[in-house]
């Protein structure tokens, strides 16, 4: 649904003066999330599902970074030494919870819903992420950290963390990369097929201790309406599960980082794209790779948000307080647009684009103009010079 930003939900961690000043969901329905993990081995799949729930009064909000080893892993992507970088953001962070339910009934509508897979960034887990539906949880070492749990049924599960894995010396990164992009690709897949068991009837445990129950999905998705979205790495990541897919219709690229994505793979990407990309991020290189898939289909959009960097489109950039600045200085978490507008033309565009791709029944169409870069603080393709935003 749009996002509207009508209010903010955040904390404050531990005397710090500093929030996560989310957005609250803003569209029809309250929502709910939910970890499911599928399989019990680095084959199954592991993911944060979100959907829509029946309200419940004082239902618990998730942590905004649900675990310790969630904190190391990002200060081991940020190339920072563990042992003071990490309970310095556990203090400043720990606390601090998104404005969802956790694990909320399931709400089932008169008609059924649509599905988006979303891949998140390289570096980033399944609770930090783009500000989107069902996230993937990276079981290639290209999450900040991950896990999955082994034992036998009826067994107490049994953990096993998967750090982030950089570059290793003398590795080319681009060989690196692409291996890792497509086990995402697949995992994309998987994650449909997934669904569309649930959708037959087919029994899928979600093996987690007081687990969601995703039975009660049974005949509430409608598997002709399925796309596939992504940020950053993610992004390019639902390019190529197009290919590897062909059940998703369509897909939405924020920000993609279209390096790791082999030239020979160009010619099978055949589904409509949408790129909506922020002004302080792409290089000419990334663009031209952008127009070669455009002159391909006709149906392919690329937009640019002028005054938006990359992490505009990520949900570190509504942090706010004494930290604000610093992280801002560390990582550019802001641009100079305002991110509740960056939100809302992101969000607005996608959703036109997924109305005319999914045939969706809704008024989404009435912001078409967007996809052609007609709107306030957005072009289409790419600014030919920095704007002044």
């Amino acid at each position: 649904a749009p996002c509207r930003a009508p209010g903010s939900a955040g904390a404050v961690g531990m005397g710090w003066a500093a929030a996560l000043a989310l957005p609250r969901p803003a569209g029809p329905h309250h929502v709910g999330c939910a970890d499911v993990m599928v399989g019990r081995t680095r084959q199954g799949l592991f993911f944060r599902l979100y959907y829509p729930c029946e309200p419940r009064a004082g239902a618990a909000r998730p942590l905004w970074i649900p675990r310790a080893e969630y904190f190391e892993g990002l200060v081991d992507v940020g190339g920072r030494r563990r042992w003071w970088s990490a309970p310095l953001l556990r203090a400043a962070f720990g606390t601090f919870r998104v404005p969802l339910s956790w694990n909320s009934p399931f709400k089932r509508g008169s008609a059924k819903y649509p599905l988006i897979i979303f891949s998140h960034g390289l570096g980033a887990f399944r609770a930090r992420r783009s500000l989107h539906p069902r996230s993937r949880r990276r079981r290639d070492r290209s999450a900040s950290a991950t896990y999955f749990c082994t034992g036998e049924p009826g067994e107490a599960l049994r953990e096993e963390w998967i750090p982030y894995g950089p570059v290793p010396p003398g590795e080319k990164e681009f060989y690196f990369r692409n291996k890792q992009l497509h086990q995402r690709a697949d995992e994309c897949a998987r994650g449909l097929q997934l669904f569309e068991d649930i959708s037959r009837g087919q029994a899928v445990p979600n093996v987690l201790h007081g687990a969601f129950d995703l039975s009660v999905l049974q005949g509430s998705i409608d598997m002709t309406k399925v796309a596939v979205m992504g940020h950053s790495f993610g992004g390019v990541t639902a390019v190529l599960a197009t290919v590897k897919e062909p059940r998703f219709s369509c897909a939405v690229a924020l920000d993609a980082w279209m390096f790791p994505l082999e030239h020979a793979r160009y010619p099978d990407v055949s589904k409509p794209l949408l790129f909506i990309n922020n002004e302080k991020f792409q290089t000419p290189e990334s663009i031209a790779r952008m127009k070669r898939l455009r002159s391909r289909n006709s149906e392919t959009k690329s937009v640019t948000i002028l005054g938006s960097v990359h992490h505009s489109q990520s949900d570190i950039t509504f942090l706010t307080g004494k930290f604000e600045k610093l992280i801002n200085r560390i990582l550019t978490t802001r641009g100079t647009l305002n991110p509740h507008k960056v939100l809302g033309i992101t969000c607005q565009a996608a959703l036109a684009f997924l109305q005319r791709h999914l045939d969706l029944n809704e008024d989404f169409d009435q912001w078409d103009q967007l996809l052609d870069g007609i709107g306030d603080s957005v072009v289409a393709d790419e600014p030919l010079c920095r704007s002044n935003l």
